[in-house]
């Protein structure tokens, strides 16, 4: 993803591309019995921050607070179950989904809960402004809270800022056992918007500069420096559709009769022209008639904050890369009225509720440190309820490898760390003439610049700068369908005594330097708004890339929803549908040279010239075999015809 940054804080989620702020995941219910008996013990409601060391002492009574309230429906266990059957070929109830009418009559609340949960609120003193089918909207002062939750409200020093935090778990009476899921918004929850926010104009134009190559190793920098001994291509101007099709093994299909959903926050207000001009620019196929659709709230809140335009960008990307492989494909956009968790969470919801689609491409996420059980029952909820209709969610990995040079500790992303999504890791792609597919190595880029004098690249080969995330959760245990295939170093690698969640599970192309074109209206230096392109990455880009895979391998089952597709994915392992991707496919280190305008528009203030290293993703390696940077590796020829046979 290119430099343009939305600022982050705790509790924010943010496009997957940057080092992002946010809650939460953790596999299993949050709920367990309190040892008095009285109350219900909601775990995981108490942040691990808040400790007794940063204790400001008690939040005054009269503050305001604004919480959610998750309903856990008739049967959370039996939820989870089924979820589990239904995406399992080796069950005998694989595929037979519900509709969303038929999940929420099974497992969502029933009118006595809700009525229960309400008049429990309302005893103590709060107000409930609004109820859904997953959750109730809450507010009130902090003194009704302590008395419905059973815990105090205190203020915690966290970083150089202070939050409001539990002092203990918060609690439910024991005779709402089962039917609250958890609370969330009791810690450190953001001020609630007064007032509709106007979506901002486009972000300032971003543009690459060249030489480039058109297909990888087109156009040799015979003018630059060697790297690892050998003279290097410049990078590609950017990929096309046709191009990634090609290396993934598309075939004929195309995704026609097909639903793809995409979530992001905010909407481009040029998106529809955008889309259309790039489709046409680029051979893909024009869009018919409500094909692109958008489902946006009635009010957007928190845009700069935010950083709303610079959401247009994942938008752009994620539809164009989506049409671009799987051209047929009906999309729909479901935006969030700002990137806090409560509002991505809302349009996750709305596409189970509503069955909007049967796939959704998600870039965005958090690093797992920053996750709490609250949220992470919550979406984890929205996510089996979406398996047992059929539907699959497609999470970026991240783009800072391990963590480690972004944050100071080695971890994963969320929600791509959960065990009911499709994590998707990055690769760097060479697609040669022809469109021929010649490798991928693990994305992770390291640069150096091109020394004053031109002769060398200074401190070759350089620092690390991004890549695929991946690692193993401290969080989430290993699910059933990663046993045999991920190996034991991997998943017993944090010491917890019992094997984890490791992601991704699944690769694509991610890598900026062999990257995706995109075009997009954008802000020009002379005040202008105009469309332009330019050449984008990170696994924001393989989500979409991997969506659209899918969507062609579903059309090849004759439409036939593939579900939450970790099983299945995990169930080709080892066969002849994936390229196992590996750091130096050709025995040797890789590189590319890249020359970008100083200004990020044009040649008048310059130009900066650097060489980029393939395969060098942090501490993380991709190997033969599973690994955290690819998992199973990428698609490639059979994969998508190989659901046909299931």
């Amino acid at each position: 993803m290119r430099s343009t940054r939305a600022t982050a804080r705790a509790g924010l989620s943010l496009a997957a591309t940057l080092p992002l702020l946010a809650g939460a995941l953790a596999l299993g219910s949050p709920a367990a019995h309190a040892a008095d008996g009285g109350r219900h013990s909601l775990a995981g409601t108490k942040p691990v921050w808040a400790k007794s060391s940063t204790d400001k002492g008690s939040t005054s009574d009269s503050s305001k607070v604004s919480v959610r309230v998750y309903l856990a429906g008739r049967d959370a266990a039996g939820l989870r179950a089924y979820a589990k059957a239904v995406s399992d070929p080796d069950s005998a109830s694989y595929g037979k989904y519900l509709s969303a009418k038929q999940a929420d009559a099974r497992y969502g609340a029933t009118k006595a809960q809700v009525a229960a949960v309400t008049d429990w609120l309302k005893s103590a003193g709060l107000t409930v402004t609004g109820t859904t089918r997953h959750y109730l909207s809450v507010t009130g002062d902090v003194a009704a809270a302590e008395k419905a939750f059973g815990t105090q409200l205190h203020n915690y020093a966290k970083g150089k800022k202070t939050y409001r935090a539990p002092a203990a778990d918060a609690s439910v009476p024991t005779a709402l056992d089962g039917a609250v899921l958890t609370v969330t918004g009791l810690d450190n929850a953001p001020h609630k918007a007064t007032h509709s926010d106007t979506l901002p104009p486009p972000d300032a134009v971003f543009r690459n500069a060249g030489p480039f190559s058109s297909y990888y190793g087109s156009n040799t920098a015979s003018s630059l420096p060697k790297a690892y001994g050998q003279k290097i291509p410049y990078a590609v101007e950017g990929y096309t559709g046709k191009q990634l099709r090609a290396a993934y093994g598309a075939g004929k299909a195309t995704g026609k009769g097909v639903r793809v959903a995409i979530t992001d926050a905010y909407a481009s207000p040029t998106i529809a022209s955008d889309a259309a001009t790039y489709a046409r620019k680029h051979g893909d196929a024009s869009y018919g008639r409500g094909q692109l659709n958008q489902v946006l709230p009635s009010e957007y809140t928190r845009t700069e904050e935010c950083g709303a335009a610079g959401w247009y960008g994942e938008e752009t990307l994620d539809v164009e890369a989506v049409h671009a492989v799987a051209p047929k494909a009906d999309l729909v956009y479901v935006g969030a009225a700002s990137c806090y968790d409560n509002d991505l969470l809302d349009s996750l919801g709305k596409i189970v509720d509503g069955h909007l689609a049967d796939i959704v491409s998600n870039s965005w996420g958090d690093i797992e440190a920053n996750q709490t059980p609250d949220l992470a029952a919550a979406y984890d909820q929205v996510f089996q309820l979406g398996a047992i209709e059929g539907i699959g969610f497609y999470f970026s990995s991240g783009d800072n490898g391990d963590e480690v040079a972004n944050t100071g500790t080695k971890q994963v992303d969320t929600p791509a760390n959960s065990a009911w999504v499709t994590a998707v890791g990055g690769t760097s792609l060479a697609v040669g003439k022809h469109d021929k597919y010649l490798w991928e190595t693990g994305w992770g880029t390291e640069r150096a610049a091109l020394s004053d004098d031109g002769r060398s690249w200074a401190d070759f080969p350089g620092a690390f700068t991004s890549g695929a995330g991946g690692g193993t959760s401290r969080t989430v245990a290993q699910p059933y369908y990663q046993r045999g295939v991920v190996p034991s170093a991997l998943a017993d690698a944090n010491g917890t005594g019992a094997p984890m969640r490791t992601v991704p599970d699944i690769s694509a192309i991610a890598d900026p330097n062999t990257g995706f074109k995109v075009g997009q209206t954008q802000a020009f230096p002379d005040g202008s708004y105009r469309y332009s392109e330019y050449r984008i990455g990170g696994t924001s880009l393989a989500a979409p890339v991997i969506a659209g895979v899918q969507a062609l391998a579903q059309q090849n089952r004759g439409g036939r929803a593939i579900g939450f597709a970790n099983p299945a994915i995990y169930d080709r392992y080892g066969s002849k549908v994936y390229h196992d991707v590996v750091d130096r496919p050709t025995g040797k280190d890789l590189a590319v040279a890249r020359v970008d305008f100083a200004n990020s528009v044009d040649a008048s203030e310059g130009l900066i010239t650097s060489v980029r290293s393939l395969g060098k993703d942090s501490s993380l390696k991709a190997v033969r075999g599973y690994d955290p940077v690819t998992g199973v590796g990428s698609p490639r020829d059979g994969y998508v015809s190989s659901y046909r046979r299931h």
